[in-house]
């Protein structure tokens, strides 16, 4: 990731370069977008990082989540740097009245060329990546890196398109529409980021075929009787919650309950090696179901006797 930062470091200052001397609003907001990527990558570093500190009596369930933390604050980075950056070129260029130049062009097409292949190089080599990893799809820097790469290949080829269409027609309007073109996938992207990433460092379950194994795992155990309660939550990459609610069969002595609990933890670790973080709560179903059976009917009992508020004439 270091070498992907150097890159994005050299493209964002020569994309900078050419716009400020062509005076191009679409090669200045593809510049916008290349400091936006550098920092987020910076962000990515950092979570990757302090991601894997070991658990420590502040944060005895690990650091897991910080991952998601700076992904979000990647995606907000986009929004604001990239996104809305790109939205004032291309207002900007609307209202601008004079013909601006076109004579730093050529540089900023050639300049243009050369970050289209090696962000296309970039995402080839993330998705081969993501591809590779069983945990693509949940990695938040990975899912982040592709999606940066993805808008940046297509953020050229608007930016492009527009410049082509300024040099051919001597109108500014196609650069205008590029800008705000790169503005909004930005803005798309970026709040698609943020929203995996809030969804995920509020607290999500593992997928359902996931909690479905555990659970039939849990019911071919002969001493569990029932599964009354099962509960799941991403730690992180590599760490898992399972906290389930289980009614034994009768008859076993403490001993012998502490052996199966001890069991059942380890076979589920074996299995999924994730699901690093194994509690079990042994109860008693029947008498669980009527407490339950209490609380819902005194939650009746107490609607019913809470008088409607009066309505004035």
């Amino acid at each position: 990731m270091l070498v992907a930062l150097g890159a994005n470091l050299v493209i964002a200052a020569a994309k900078t370069a050419a716009g400020l001397f062509s005076g191009s609003p679409a090669l200045l907001s593809e510049a916008a977008h290349s400091v936006a990527d550098s920092l987020n990558e910076v962000f990515l570093l950092l979570s990757l990082r302090r991601s894997r500190r070991a658990p420590d009596s502040d944060h005895p369930f690990g650091y897991g989540k910080e991952r998601y933390f700076w992904s979000l604050l990647a995606a907000v980075g986009i929004f604001v740097l990239g996104g809305c950056f790109s939205f004032y070129q291309g207002i900007h260029a609307l209202g601008g009245t004079e013909d601006e130049s076109r004579s730093g062009y050529v540089a900023g097409l050639a300049v243009l060329l050369i970050a289209l292949l090696a962000e296309g190089a970039s995402l080839l080599k993330a998705v081969v990546q993501a591809r590779r990893s069983d945990e693509g799809a949940d990695d938040p820097a990975l899912r982040t890196v592709l999606a940066e790469d993805s808008t940046a290949v297509i953020g050229v080829l608007f930016a492009a398109a527009g410049m082509v269409i300024h040099m051919t027609t001597g109108n500014a309007l196609g650069e205008a529409i590029a800008s705000m073109a790169i503005g909004a996938l930005l803005m798309v992207v970026a709040f698609t980021l943020g929203r995996t990433a809030h969804h995920q460092l509020i607290g999500v379950s593992v997928d359902a075929e996931l909690r479905d194994g555990i659970r039939e795992l849990l019911l071919g155990q002969g001493e569990i009787d029932t599964v009354e309660e099962l509960l799941t939550m991403r730690l992180g990459l590599d760490s898992t919650l399972v906290a389930a609610r289980i009614d034994l069969v009768g008859g076993l002595d403490s001993e012998r309950v502490e052996e199966v609990s001890l069991r059942i933890r380890r076979d589920i670790h074996a299995k999924w090696p994730t699901a690093d973080r194994v509690f079990l709560d042994i109860t008693d179903a029947g008498t669980e179901r009527e407490a339950r059976t209490t609380r819902e009917r005194r939650a009746i009992d107490s609607d019913a006797s809470t008088p409607e508020p009066e309505h004035r004439q």
